[in-house]
């Protein structure tokens, strides 16, 4: 019975968020708090459980990051982008939208799609308000891209890290069998987004214009700065990358980053700290506190049990199912925590498979279902969430059905892609 009350709570807290009748933040912090007063998740496990409360490694990685991106924000970098950016596209719409896509694609397996996010989304702003264009399309896209692009290694998506940890996957592995499916898949989105988003792709000319003229040198308003800040956030990307060598989590690494970004800009704290997305960080902690009562009550593990047992020893099938039931249930459920919960059953499935082969097909239907599932809905991953929270502070309010209205259609084409990839590779 404690099973269907969590679930109960949380779909009707889905139900608020989605219909946004009611203020997400709000609507998060009444859930999570009415599990655990109703034992639906133990207190203690609210702080301290890796897997049943609230993700630290998470919540201080978006901390550090909002910190290292308010104080370069203060350099004047992101308007000398987005004029740099328009000047490039010579004010195209279309050609714009690529050129955002194509970066937020290639940074995002490198530095996590988060990070990226959190870089190129105030980049976006700026640049559409520079041209007075609707800036939404543009973010919805970059979101869409991030998580596309992060699929390709260990460390551009969360649920990657988690993998690879509970499989033994290498940062080479990810880079071999992930990576190819991701470039198919990001083409064809981005010859996609001529159709998706057509009616987004009108400009003035006069506004064109004015852009052109600009002067994005102008705009640096604090070289000296800028040179110190470029040169913390260098570091803090390479940390990114041996992070997996080092073993020092992209948590700890974004923190010390803030924290030096901080002592080297000498800044006003308190102005920095206005910068940070503190209802995108209350909600990614209710959300998590949500996701944990179905965890510890048993919801997911009873789905995952129950999608194990009717498999059998039908691995296609159970490569199919964790494929399409991972973009399902990762999309409704946010696929980090999502992630944790499912790695132990498909680790249980993949120690009955007969041989490498198989438990590797395993693993990476899983994956891809996890990664690509993040374009589901507006909650279904950290890039989502975050770029949102940017979005409505700059007075560019994405609902959660304009989102999603794309996210679906984006995320069935490239799980159906994924799954002929899977079928290919692994069961010729």
């Amino acid at each position: 019975m404690t099973g269907v009350g969590a679930l109960a709570i949380f779909l009707t807290a889905f139900y608020f968020i989605a219909t946004e009748k009611a203020n997400k933040v709000k609507v998060v912090l009444i859930a999570a708090g009415a599990m655990a007063v109703l034992g639906l998740i133990p207190g203690a496990d609210v702080f301290f459980s890796e897997h049943d409360g609230i993700d630290w490694n998470v919540v201080f990685l978006l901390l550090g990051m909002m910190i290292i991106v308010g104080v370069i924000k203060q350099t004047g970098i992101f308007d000398y982008l987005a004029i740099w950016a328009a000047k490039k596209s010579k004010g195209d719409p279309y050609r714009l939208m690529l050129m955002l896509m194509g970066i937020t694609a290639i940074a995002s397996p490198f530095l996590d799609n988060v990070t990226t996010i959190m870089l190129v989304a105030p980049v976006t702003v700026m640049v559409c308000d520079r041209l007075r264009i609707a800036a939404q399309p543009y973010l919805i896209a970059e979101i869409l891209a991030s998580n596309i692009g992060g699929a390709a290694t260990l460390i551009g998506d969360p649920p990657n890290i988690i993998i690879g940890s509970r499989a033994g996957l290498t940062f080479n592995d990810f880079l071999v069998h992930m990576a190819p499916i991701v470039v198919i898949v990001f083409v064809a989105f981005a010859l996609f987004t001529r159709v998706l988003f057509r009616r987004s792709f009108r400009h003035r000319p006069d506004d064109i214009d004015a852009v052109l003229a600009l002067q994005e040198r102008r705009a640096i308003t604090d070289p000296r700065l800028l040179t110190r800040c470029l040169i913390v956030l260098g570091l803090v990307i390479i940390a990114f990358g041996l992070h997996a060598v080092v073993h020092v989590e992209p948590s700890i690494i974004a923190l010390v980053g803030a924290g030096t970004m901080l002592l080297v800009s000498r800044v006003e704290v308190s102005d920095i700290l206005r910068e940070v997305e503190w209802p995108t960080i209350i909600f990614f902690m209710g959300l998590f506190v949500m996701v944990g009562g179905l965890s510890h009550t048993g919801v997911i593990a009873a789905i995952g049990g129950w999608i194990v047992g009717v498999l059998g020893d039908d691995y296609f099938m159970a490569a199919t199912s964790l494929l399409f039931g991972s973009t399902v249930l990762g999309a409704f459920f946010d696929n980090i925590p999502y992630v944790t919960t499912m790695a132990p059953i498909v680790e249980e499935l993949a120690a009955t498979a007969p041989d490498a082969r198989t438990r590797q097909a395993l693993w990476w239907s899983f994956a891809l279902g996890a990664d690509f599932g993040g374009n589901g809905t507006a909650v279904a991953a950290s890039a989502n969430v975050v770029a949102i929270g940017i979005a409505a502070r700059t007075g560019h309010h994405i609902t959660f059905w304009q989102f999603t209205k794309y996210g679906i259609i984006v995320t069935l084409l490239s799980s159906l892609m994924a799954w002929v990839y899977v079928w290919m590779r692994y069961f010729p």
